[in-house]
């Protein structure tokens, strides 16, 4: 008997189906809160002072309602990715960038040094932006580019995505310097800011070689046999629709508008960077920038202003599914919140951290903070629930305070898997990637960054790590 392959729903469906289960949640989960105080700025619980409140259920109309102020909550993420979608539609309708990459995959096809960097060195680059400067969503320009690098180089558009994002996101967890995770963490608890930054180099270094071991793995394995990736048939399509060819020979000639266009794209590339770490750009300005670069090379490149608003359109048209996907997610949080069951979950889980040894109850912090991020995506607005509650219970059980913090930053290690995330989607909408695809690719890898997570919460613990 021939077994059927198992196909998941839509990742729409189950995303909603998500926000079903958290609505009823909410008529189990008793109701509660934590007092709360501002604190630079922002709204922290204070520890010890969380009471059970009546239930507030949430019935069939948050259902139709969530979503609904999901995408109000959501609203930056998704303007963010309708103005790059289209922005980068116009671009690519100069034929610039598809012929400037054209002509990089040749470069790297004839060179099996330059091919065997491409990877570790790239995403060591992405690395080091997420764990110095916080480099999340940032990273979404990015994917665009290395997609299409990627199919002309005989991989997938899973290592497309994964050499900036997997590469950002591992930089991310094991930061030694983001500001939106360790700076904000250890400014909440009194710790010196950037503190303890050794062990945290190690974490950094060690995460991000599994990381590339992964992709680099993987892509070899696609490589040999293209069969063997899951977005195969995606791949034939996508490489016609941009017109790569997997074997180029000759050199793409570019044009005088060519070269503007690349120029114009540079300059963008580098004001994207100096904005970030001069001005803290963050979504609005990121949007604006490539509103901007899409006009602009609208112009440069010559094209008729129908020609570029055609191509802004479908562009934009093409991250629609994300956009939802996007709203549906933050409808979970929304639920959570508005049903008083989020607090009630964080409260549950600091009792049981209170009652095993020191070692189990950091990895146990490590385990609760993974399951808060399923709700709460952002590292600063994380730190500002869990780490004001955990810190204090961590010093009652033998865990200090950098520890507390390690245990919040490493979680940020499921983020990429998450279709709850913005940011996830975002990504995977942009690359036109569907998220069972992702998932099942990058479980494997996740799972060994949660035991890795585990296995470095030890030695902090046994050495009972301070402030330095």
């Amino acid at each position: 008997m021939r077994s059927r392959k198992i196909r998941l729903p839509h990742t729409l469906v189950l995303i909603y189906a998500m926000v079903i289960l958290t609505v009823v949640a909410t008529w189990i989960v008793p109701g509660g809160q934590y007092q709360r105080v501002e604190k630079d700025g922002r709204t922290v619980p204070v520890a010890g002072t969380f009471a059970f409140t009546s239930r507030n259920p949430q019935g069939l109309g948050a259902l139709f309602v969530s979503p609904v102020k999901g995408f109000i909550d959501a609203a930056a993420i998704i303007a963010v990715i309708f103005v790059v979608g289209g922005a980068f539609s116009v671009i690519q309708k100069t034929g610039a960038v598809m012929a400037f990459i054209h002509n990089l995959a040749l470069r790297f096809g004839r060179s099996r040094a330059l091919r065997a960097l491409l990877i570790p060195v790239t995403m060591i680059v992405f690395s080091l932006g997420g764990a110095v400067f916080g480099m999340c969503e940032e990273t979404m320009p990015f994917v665009l580019i290395f997609v299409p690098l990627a199919l002309s180089l005989g991989y997938d558009s899973i290592v497309g995505v994964a050499i900036p994002f997997v590469g950002a996101a591992s930089g991310f967890a094991g930061a030694f310097f983001n500001p939106f995770t360790v700076g904000i963490a250890q400014g909440i608890v009194g710790l010196p800011i950037y503190s303890g930054i050794g062990y945290r180099v190690i974490i950094w270094a060690m995460g991000t070689a599994i990381a590339i071991l992964v992709v680099v793995r993987y892509a070899a394995r696609v490589q040999r046999n293209p069969r063997q990736s899951p977005t195969y048939e995606d791949d034939l399509e996508r490489r016609e629709k941009l017109q790569l060819n997997l074997s180029p020979t000759e050199m793409v000639r570019l044009t005088p508008a060519h070269k503007r266009v690349l120029v114009l794209f540079l300059a963008g590339m580098v004001l994207l960077v100096f904005g970030i770490l001069r001005f803290k750009w963050y979504i609005n300005e990121i949007a604006g920038l490539f509103l901007a670069l899409g006009v602009l090379s609208g112009f440069v490149g010559r094209l008729k202003a129908e020609g570029m608003a055609r191509s802004f359109v479908d562009g934009a048209k093409d991250m629609v599914n994300a956009a939802l996907i996007i709203g549906c997610a933050r409808a979970i949080l929304v639920v959570a919140t508005d049903g008083k069951i989020l607090d009630t979950t964080l409260y549950a889980m600091s009792r049981v951290i209170a009652h095993v040894h020191p070692v189990l109850s950091a990895q146990l912090m490590f385990i609760s903070q993974c399951v808060i991020n399923f709700f709460v995506h952002s590292g600063t607005a994380q730190a500002s629930l869990t780490i004001p509650i955990m810190a204090p219970l961590g010093e009652l059980v033998g865990i200090t305070r950098q520890t507390s913090v390690l245990a919040f930053q490493l979680a940020e290690y499921i983020n990429p898997i998450l279709p709850t995330s913005g940011v996830t989607m975002g990504v995977l909408g942009l690359a036109q990637l569907r998220w069972e695809k992702w998932a099942k690719w990058l479980l494997p890898l996740v799972v060994v960054w949660v035991i890795f997570g585990l296995l470095t919460l030890i030695p902090p613990v046994l050495m009972r790590w301070g402030p330095f």
